[in-house]
Formats: structure tokens, C-alpha cells, sequence
């Protein structure tokens, strides 16, 4: 007898689980060494279908590349600007991914190479080493190349830099805090569990301690059960931004019972629930302070 055959849906649905097998694979041979093997069944991958995607080296003001990548809407117009900073791994291809998901939103994403200066510790093996990596960055030297990033921004067609906001998850959600403090440019911002500690000497100053000079309004979303960063330490930003007067503008989720990088669906940390509620979270924050 005849075997019956596949009927179009079925086609279309294997070809549909095979592009996506394809493109898995693809963006996870781009995670950083350290935390490999990744969680293939949750990694989001965004293709670029409908976007405009690149990346370019901008000068920085010692002369040095700074590779950056962008991803934007793939219409003609002037889009709200977010800068998406990097864990301690530095723009893999999680962060890229971010990006493209922000484009997707309808917003100009750029994501810094951070740790340029420093080496690929994307190729690192331990983790230990990556931190070690990372820690060598000093908030002067980031802030300094952020400027001139943003300034590079100002010049794309696409990019409308006075609708200016910033996301960072980890370090970068430090990195977050830290530089809505300093750049006066920032519209909005949103920390992803941003570590609440100093490093010094190269990063001397805690979210706290700059809580009074914070820029623009900051929602910070935080893990009940994140062992870096213990309730006392996210308790104590709070107390700092009601103490300066910042605690009417910039406030602090806590999902409870979420451990730390619960939006970093590469990894076994991964909860789909509370990072899809940050992430409209975000967009929510954004719209409400005029980065849209």
C-alpha cells in the first residue's frame, strides 16, 4: 500500500522546528565558553527578519575600536534609543539577541563591547578568570566609552538619542545604575539584578552611593532568592533612594523565590514567567518616561 504522506502543515511544521534547530545551534555556538552547554529548549533566538542589524568599530577617545552592534527597525524613521549593556561576559550572543528583541519593539538597540580593552572573555574557560576580566574595568573607562557611543548614536539616521534609555542585566545592570548617574543624556533606565556591591578599585562606588545623583527614573528588577545580591543589599538601595528623594521616580521589583539571570533564557536560571513579566515590565517603564 501507499505510505500516506505528510500533509503541508506537518511540512510546514518540521521545517519550522528545523529552522529553529538551525538557528539555535547557530547563536549558541556565540554564548560565551564559560557557561556552556546552553539551554537549547529556552534560548530565545530572534531572527532578523524585518530589522536592520549591523556592527561597527566607533573611535574612542584613545584612539582605541570599540566594537558596537545595532539592531533597528528596518523602516525608514527616528527611533528611541536603548543602550543594552552586557553581563561579565561581555555582547555575546544573548545580549545581541536582547537587542534584536528591542528592535523588534520598535527601538535603535546598541550593545558595547565593554571589556575590548581587556580581551575576549567571551573564550574564557572559568569563571573565576571572567570575573577577574571583568573587575579590571574601571567605571572612568566605561563611562567614557558609553559617551562616545551615545555620541555615535546621535549621527545614525534611524537613532533619537533625546528619547535615550538603558537596560543592563548583571554587571550591566550595575553598569545601569552607575551611568544614569553620571550621563545626564538618559531618559529611563532598567537594571536586571545589577550587582549592589562595590569592586574596587576599579568600580569604588555602590548603586547606593550614587542613588542622589541618579539622572533619570530606574526600575530595578531583583530575584527573592538571588544568593549574589541578599535582600539586606537591595533594602538598602531602597532606603538610599527614599533618603535622597529618589524614591518617587526610580523604584525596585523583587520576584520572590527567583534566583539571579532568571531573564538569561540561555541558562538553567532561566524563569519564563518572571522574565516575561520584567520584560513588559521595561517597555512599560520606558513608555511612561519617554523612551518610545
Amino acid at each position: 500500500m501507499p505510505q500516506p504522506q505528510p500533509s503541508i502543515l506537518s511540512q510546514s511544521l518540521d521545517a519550522e522546528r528545523t529552522r529553529r534547530e538551525f538557528l539555535v545551534a547557530a547563536a549558541a555556538a556565540g554564548i560565551a565558553v564559560s557557561v556552556q552547554p546552553v539551554s537549547a529548549q529556552t534560548m530565545i533566538v530572534t531572527p532578523t527578519d524585518g530589522l536592520e542589524v549591523g556592527q561597527v568599530f566607533v573611535e574612542a577617545r584613545d584612539g582605541k575600536p570599540l566594537p558596537v552592534y545595532y539592531a533597528a527597525p528596518d523602516t525608514a524613521g527616528k527611533y528611541a534609543t536603548v543602550l543594552v549593556i552586557p553581563e561579565i561576559w561581555g555582547a555575546h550572543e544573548h545580549i545581541k539577541d536582547v537587542a534584536r528583541r528591542l528592535a523588534k519593539a520598535g527601538y535603535f538597540a546598541v550593545v558595547l563591547e565593554p571589556y575590548v580593552r581587556i580581551g575576549d572573555l567571551t573564550q574564557l574557560k572559568e569563571i573565576k578568570d571572567v570575573l577577574a576580566g571583568a573587575n579590571q574595568l574601571t567605571d572612568e573607562q566605561c563611562f567614557a566609552d558609553l559617551d562616545t557611543v551615545v555620541a555615535w548614536a546621535e549621527k545614525q539616521s534611524k537613532a533619537d538619542i533625546s528619547r535615550l534609555g538603558i537596560t543592563g542585566f548583571c554587571r550591566g545592570g550595575r553598569t545601569t545604575w552607575m551611568y544614569s548617574a553620571h550621563s545626564k543624556r538618559i531618559r529611563a533606565g532598567v537594571a536586571w539584578y545589577g550587582g549592589l556591591n562595590p569592586n574596587p578599585p576599579a568600580q569604588p562606588k555602590s548603586p547606593a552611593e550614587v542613588a542622589a545623583q541618579l539622572n533619570a527614573p530606574i526600575l530595578g528588577l531583583y530575584g527573592g532568592a538571588d544568593q549574589g545580591i541578599p535582600p539586606a543589599a537591595v533594602d538598602k538601595l531602597n532606603a538610599a533612594l527614599k533618603a535622597a528623594g529618589k524614591d518617587q521616580q526610580s523604584m525596585i521589583h523583587v520576584y520572590a523565590d527567583m534566583p539571579h539571570a532568571f531573564h538569561a533564557d540561555y541558562r538553567p536560571s532561566y524563569r519564563k514567567d518572571a522574565a516575561e513579566d520584567g520584560w513588559k515590565r521595561m517597555l512599560a517603564w520606558f513608555a511612561k518616561h519617554g523612551v518610545k
